[in-house]
């Protein structure tokens, strides 16, 4: 099996953070979007493909050419918008394949059923209005009979999330779709030409999938792996005077400096400096090679890999960098 990772587009609601970054390689928790998902995926799949458009070299150059020994590699996507526009091309793929947005991260749990899933089938997500998504239709035993955007009418309340396991054929039936109303190839409309030929099972979602739609999602979804931090991680340097009341992650090559004080679940990444005499709180991430100067105060931020931050400073609620 092979994992297609759609990750061509911009995030044109996360500006002005994707005027230089592209969504998917967006830090969270000191990874990148497309790494938390490659690393519940990895183990499964013989090759991963990510499909690029938008700052496509800054994708490249985050992700590199294998995840953990497994080859990854990349398409450009052509000038055929939207998500069937993403896997148009791709013929030459003979095997089955997990397709999933590359801009949300899942959980682990939910995707391991899938993978694990013999035969073919999605991710759904039980919402409270159904009017808002794209919802699964399904029979008594789980199985897909179609999948319709935002319906007017109940049809059910699981919804799509863009995790699909799908066979070769996909690639052959994404060639019969026609743009939508909305000018784009929905990939959708491709699911649903594979449901009327295969039994397709819907999987409940058990936990919650991160979607970063627009900046402060950034800051709730640093809070949600910092609160399952129930220990200290450290690998760089603390000196004499630095108080810790929380559990930290303190990278290689990270240095506390003394008079630093911490109160909260932090997160500091490789190489970066903070103090003398900073005061961090509440859930914060702090980037790579980062300098966070003396008396500075950050309070549930998030501050972007390779920023200063001088002394005297206060930084609050907020993202940087």
């Amino acid at each position: 099996m092979k994992a297609i990772i759609l990750a061509a587009g911009e995030g044109k609601r996360l500006r002005p953070l994707t005027n230089t970054i592209p969504k998917p390689i967006i830090k969270i928790f000191g990874k990148t979007i497309i790494e938390h998902n490659l690393e519940h995926i990895y183990k499964y799949v013989s090759e991963i493909i990510i499909v690029v458009k938008y700052k496509a070299d800054e994708v490249k150059k985050a992700i590199g050419d294998e995840y953990k020994k497994v080859k990854v590699s990349y398409r450009e996507q052509s000038d055929k918008p939207g998500t069937a526009g993403a896997i148009m091309g791709m013929e030459d793929i003979k095997k089955d394949v997990i397709i999933l947005n590359g801009d949300s991260i899942f959980p682990k749990k939910d995707l391991k059923k899938i993978l694990e899933l013999d035969g073919y089938g999605a991710l759904a997500k039980k919402v409270k209005e159904p009017e808002k998504y794209g919802i699964f239709k399904v029979d008594e035993k789980g199985f897909a009979k179609e999948v319709i955007e935002k319906p007017e009418t109940f049809i059910g309340d699981l919804a799509n999330v863009g995790v699909y396991k799908v066979s070769s054929e996909i690639f052959r039936i994404v060639d019969r779709i026609k743009i939508s109303k909305r000018g784009e190839y929905e990939i959708t409309d491709a699911i649903n030409f594979f449901i009327a030929e295969h039994k397709f099972k819907i999987i409940e979602m058990e936990k919650e999938f991160i979607d970063v739609g627009y900046c402060w999602d950034i800051l709730d979804a640093n809070s949600h792996f910092l609160k399952k931090l129930d220990e200290s991680e450290i690998e760089g340097e603390i000196e004499k005077g630095v108080t810790i009341k929380g559990n930290i992650i303190l990278e290689k090559g990270a240095i506390l400096k003394s008079g630093t004080s911490i109160e909260g679940n932090v997160f500091i990444g490789k190489n970066s400096v903070i103090g003398p005499n900073a005061y961090l709180r509440g859930e914060t991430v702090i980037g790579e090679n980062c300098k966070i100067g003396n008396a500075v105060e950050i309070k549930n931020s998030a501050i972007g890999d390779n920023t200063n931050v001088a002394h005297l400073s206060y930084i609050g609620d907020s993202i940087i960098g």
